[in-house]
């Protein structure tokens, strides 16, 4: 094996495995008493857990206040709650939620000891200033299988529309001190949401997978979350109260869990890199882009490799992942490429994940959709895409 250089950004204390929510109280109490709860508008706080939490916040004594993040956050509504919070004595900040929440308090947590604008901070569209830290301390719990945000250093924003972005705010002091990884907080999520959540996960190891910063050390972890994917996700999807189904939402917060770390380290590709436009200019869920494009974009990937560069070992990990959603067959490399491909267009259909149309993207849109999605994640896509290529992408998917 040939080692290249790599390095690491840091990560959280995890705290995997069922019931480890009761931890939270005496977690966040190591930190002060005064803490900031940041929840979604309906996913945790309509469960029996979130009386139960505030009971125990109280019989702990600890004091919190309250606020809710009901979709994708923006830096305004970022920056309303730093004023609000900022020089109020908080202690800590704990997230109990999807991705966006996460989001949304990692940056608060970044600006709550500052009380500036996230602007300054924003990549690509900030002030471009260097964020120097320190973060008040950040507990983040996942309530989806999706975005892994409870292990990144990066906190996305967005402001939708036409002259609209997705841009994030990046530093390793934003990375949770802890993160309290639950499988039962996942039981009340819809079919709907499992879906475009978990094929969000299995993009993003999917892409760390096959990243050109990808090592050694990403490849394994990548691997092990594919495999969790791969058998866990289907079983999680279709739901219920058996055992089979209650393994399988362990397994795909486990896999989102990975996915959060690997893209951290390694980063993403072609699929992440068109969900940056196609978010900021469309009012479409994340989880969707990703799982209605990564067919595509691996079928245009490994048809562009094959065409330019055939020794790229990205070819050799294509036919891997072939066969790991393939296990029975004796393939060869061509051959599981193709598996590869066809699996991924079977979960689509299978999944029902709408088309980008059903969001009103047209013909007229892509070209500004290729425009915008050459920062970021495109960066690590194993190959460098044309536009045309890119372009045919978007329209298999339109």
């Amino acid at each position: 094996m040939v080692l290249s250089a790599f390095s690491t950004v840091r990560l959280p204390r995890i705290i995997f495995g069922e019931d480890s929510h009761k931890q939270l109280p005496s977690l966040v109490a190591a930190y002060g008493r005064q803490t900031l709860l940041v929840t979604g508008a309906t996913s945790f706080c309509a469960t029996p857990y979130w009386s139960q939490l505030r009971d125990a916040l109280g019989t702990a004594g600890l004091q919190w206040n309250n606020v809710v993040i009901d979709g994708e956050p923006s830096p305004q509504q970022v920056d309303q709650i730093v004023a609000q919070f900022h020089q109020t004595g908080i202690n800590s900040v704990l997230a109990i939620g999807g991705g966006s929440v996460l989001d949304a308090a990692k940056a608060i947590a970044g600006l709550l000891p500052h009380g500036n604008s996230v602007m300054d901070h924003l990549e690509g569209v900030g002030q471009g200033l260097d964020y120097e830290g320190p973060a008040t301390p950040f507990i983040a719990v996942p309530t989806t299988a999706g975005t892994g945000s409870e292990a990144t250093m990066n906190a996305v924003l967005s402001v939708r529309g036409h002259d609209g972005f997705k841009k994030s705010f990046r530093h390793p002091d934003l990375v949770a001190e802890v993160a309290v990884v639950d499988p039962l907080l996942l039981a009340s999520c819809p079919p709907a949401l499992i879906a475009a959540n978990g094929m969000d996960a299995f993009t993003q190891l999917l892409e760390s997978y096959l990243s050109c910063r990808a090592n050694p050390l990403t490849d394994a972890l990548a691997w092990s979350g594919l495999e969790a994917m791969t058998q866990h996700f289907f079983a999680a999807w279709e739901g219920g109260d058996h055992e089979t189904a209650r393994q399988g939402r362990a397994g795909i917060a486990y896999g989102a869990l990975i996915s959060g770390i690997t893209l951290a380290q390694a980063g993403l590709g072609s699929v992440h890199g068109l969900a940056s436009p196609l978010g900021a200019y469309f009012p479409i869920p994340h989880g969707v882009v990703c799982g209605t494009l990564v067919a595509a974009a691996t079928e245009g990937n490994i048809r562009s490799l094959h065409q330019r560069q055939p020794d790229n070992p990205a070819l050799e990990k294509y036919a891997r992942l072939g066969r790991l959603l393939n296990p029975d067959s004796k393939l060869t490399d061509s051959q599981a490429q193709e598996a590869l491909i066809a699996t991924l267009h079977e979960w689509t259909q299978r999944l029902k994940l709408p088309r980008l149309g059903h969001y009103g993207v047209q013909a007229s849109d892509v070209d500004s959709i290729v425009a915008g999605c050459r920062g970021g994640s495109m960066r690590t896509n194993p190959i460098v895409l044309t536009d045309n290529e890119i372009h045919e992408i978007i329209e298999s998917r339109r």
